[in-house]
């Protein structure tokens, strides 16, 4: 195994530290870096929200959320005490004009690394940092965490870059993508430029098409009224999956430098063919699940979710063609699509390679399937290249598809690090390889808005689709249509 070598003592500040993301996510990955001593034992998490709490009861708060999110297997009891020593807590507004920060700078050492971490609702970015700014809370080694969504569009967008950008150098700032931080997506750069066998294969004379789906089996859970006003195609599609079709499509950057990496992607996000509105209704399909059934047990609508007798237009199934008008990519369509209340929890990525030109078997002889390489990011992260291969036997020629499977932590026979742990070690490194530069966001916005400027103009609604199906009878035709098929060999 290799060495893990600690980060620079630092202090972690988690503006919305009460919520769902700062304990299920943050504050379980904090705690498994500090057990394997990368985080530094004198390196302190202060929470801050609008809650009136002290710091037991902040503690209290992240003892529960780790034993909720973190096996038993993993928590030991003085490692959890030594850890829950580090946590701290702060109530404040941080966009109240007379909020009073003299707590904050008692606690931060000024000479240490300083995080903070907005896990907050977006329209809250601008006047956070502003805040951090007017109180000399900001030092030349300050980093912000941005989450996702930047913003509702790309006016909203731009309008937060700007706002950060007066407090936050573009070097300090951290705009966080969990997906880019999977294993399975570190590997898919080790894949490409590390195997010629890949590389010389990554071309549109080879590959048919690739596939990208990003399926979830839970509705809204609570959080119904930030997803009705963003939807499955802001939430899904212009963040996660378009960095995800980046470096799939991405051409060799002339290193591992963080920008030399960016600008790759970022030639991908202009090269996207723009959706003519015409354009929109044969190339999109927009979903709402319905009432329906998944591993046996019913399940509620959307509306239902919401609690709402009000129909919405909101959508919470998107499938849609994209085309990379590269050299490399001419021809080869990527289709994506994403929902909610859908039959497995699994994202991956398909590379399904052409047929061979001509077939020398008989037509009895094969079941025949062209080369496809699935690349698995959840639930459990691998890869598996499908192949033709003789079945063993004697008694005549016949051919069937093998597959040769990759599963990380089986073959590595270790856990692997959750992605918001290696993603706020490289926040504290000053590293921001896996992070989106500005550019990034607003360049995915600019593809993705004429999508929604076109849907908007539309008078229908979202098609609906059963709760455990995967989505309108309309995505199948998406890809049918072109006479292919979605993967859903999802076992």
């Amino acid at each position: 195994m290799p060495q893990i070598i600690p980060v620079a003592t630092f202090d972690c500040v988690v503006f919305g530290a009460t919520g769902d993301l700062t304990l299920r996510k943050l504050l379980p990955a904090l705690y498994y870096r500090f057990r394997d001593g990368q985080m530094p034992a004198k390196s302190r998490v202060i929470g801050a929200a609008r809650s009136k709490l002290s710091d037991e009861d902040f503690r209290g708060r992240a003892t529960k959320a780790l034993e909720k999110h973190v096996p038993v297997a993993d928590r030991e009891a003085d490692t959890v005490q030594r850890f829950l020593a580090q946590l701290h807590y702060v109530s404040i507004d941080a966009t109240a004009p007379d909020a009073d920060w003299s707590r904050f700078k008692d606690l931060l050492d000024p000479d240490r690394i300083r995080v903070f971490y907005l896990a907050t609702s977006p329209d809250l970015y601008g006047p956070t940092c502003k805040a951090l700014g007017t109180n000399g809370m900001v030092t030349d080694k300050s980093r912000v965490v941005l989450e996702k969504p930047i913003g509702h569009d790309a006016a909203s967008a731009h309008g937060i870059i700007e706002s950060v950008g007066r407090v936050f150098t573009e070097a300090q700032t951290f705009r966080i993508d969990h997906y880019l931080g999977k294993e399975t997506v570190q590997n898919l750069m080790a894949l490409r430029f590390a195997n010629t066998i890949f590389e010389r294969l990554w071309t549109a004379d080879v590959i048919d098409h690739v596939q990208i789906t990003v399926a979830e089996t839970v509705g809204l859970e609570g959080r119904g009224g930030y997803y009705d006003k963003s939807g499955a195609l802001r939430d899904m599609v212009q963040n996660h999956m378009l960095q995800l079709l980046c470096l799939i499509a991405m051409d060799p950057p002339v290193s591992l430098d963080a920008d030399r990496v960016r600008d790759e992607k970022l030639k991908v996000l202009r090269a996207l063919k723009p959706m003519e509105p015409h354009e929109v209704a044969s190339l999109t399909v927009r979903g709402q699940y319905a009432h329906g059934a998944i591993d046996g047990k019913p399940v509620p609508s959307y509306l239902a979710d919401l609690g709402s007798d009000e129909a919405s237009a909101t959508e919470s199934f998107v499938a849609l063609k994209a085309e990379v008008h590269t050299w490399r990519w001419a021809g080869v369509p990527f289709y994506l699509r994403t929902g909610k209340r859908l039959p497995s929890k699994v994202s991956e990525i398909v590379i399904q390679f052409r047929k061979p030109p001509f077939s020398i078997f008989p037509r009895e002889a094969a079941e025949w399937r062209p080369n496809t390489l699935i690349i698995r990011l959840q639930p459990e992260e691998g890869m598996r290249l499908e192949m033709m291969t003789k079945d063993p036997g004697p008694g005549g020629l016949r051919l069937s598809p093998t597959g040769l499977d990759i599963s990380f932590e089986k073959t590595f026979g270790k856990r692997f690090p959750d992605a918001y742990e290696r993603l706020l070690m490289d926040t504290v490194r000053g590293n921001p390889t896996l992070f989106m530069r500005h550019d990034e966001v607003e360049a995915a916005w600019a593809w993705v808005e004429p999508i929604l400027e076109a849907w908007a103009a539309r008078p229908d609604h979202p098609r609906p689709y059963p709760a455990g199906s995967w989505g309108p009878t309309a995505a199948i035709a998406l890809i049918e249509r072109d006479g292919r098929t979605w993967n859903e060999q999802m076992e």
